[in-house]
């Protein structure tokens, strides 16, 4: 009898902790969804795009730094930060950018706007193209001058999604937009 009562205990125990586990992923992957729409929506992006964005960069972890100096959700860089502070003509962000860099992009709601600014930009120079999402992952990876690279020597209107993930010559970039965009298409259904 003891040992039944000692297998039931160990498997109700196993069972709290894997609801546990699932509410916990749950709450972790999403606590941040309500930013994410509200950027979004401002910068004309779609928000499974942008999350799955975020889990490849940082798996939702605010103050992860990259190998780079890239900081925050987003690994936004520091000067995607002061190109975004002068561009938005407020001396008082230009001010707070300068002074307190660190600080201003451990703040999701400032990364998460900073970085859906840039994908919004890069957009801008792939838009209308059939592998324009690929295209702007690539670039907000690897940099837009790379993508120019890959791009080198053919017309871009003519190349689909596949045949331009199959130029990307970095391997981590490569898989960098595979992953992001296989998370994307299975949100997306």
């Amino acid at each position: 009898m003891r040992k039944v009562k000692f297998w039931f205990f160990l498997l109700l125990l196993l069972a709290l902790a894997v609801v546990f586990l699932w509410f916990f992923e749950a709450y972790w992957t999403h606590r941040y969804d309500h930013i994410i729409a509200r950027q979004a929506r401002i910068y004309r992006l779609d928000e499974e795009l942008v999350w799955s964005i975020i889990y490849e960069e940082t798996y939702f972890r605010a103050w992860k730094r990259g190998a780079a100096g890239e900081i925050g959700l987003m690994q936004i860089t520091p000067a995607v930060a002061r190109e975004w502070a002068a561009e938005t003509g407020l001396k008082s962000l230009e001010k707070q950018v300068e002074e307190n860099l660190e600080e201003f992009l451990f703040d999701p709601e400032r990364n998460i706007q900073i970085g859906c600014w840039y994908l919004e930009k890069l957009r801008g120079k792939y838009r209308g193209l059939p592998a324009e999402t690929a295209m702007m992952l690539a670039a907000y990876n690897a940099g837009a001058s790379r993508v120019e690279e890959w791009l080198k020597n053919s017309r871009p209107e003519e190349i689909s999604e596949a045949e331009f993930i199959e130029r990307i010559a970095i391997p981590s970039t490569k898989s960098y937009v595979i992953s992001i965009l296989k998370r994307y298409r299975k949100l997306k259904n």
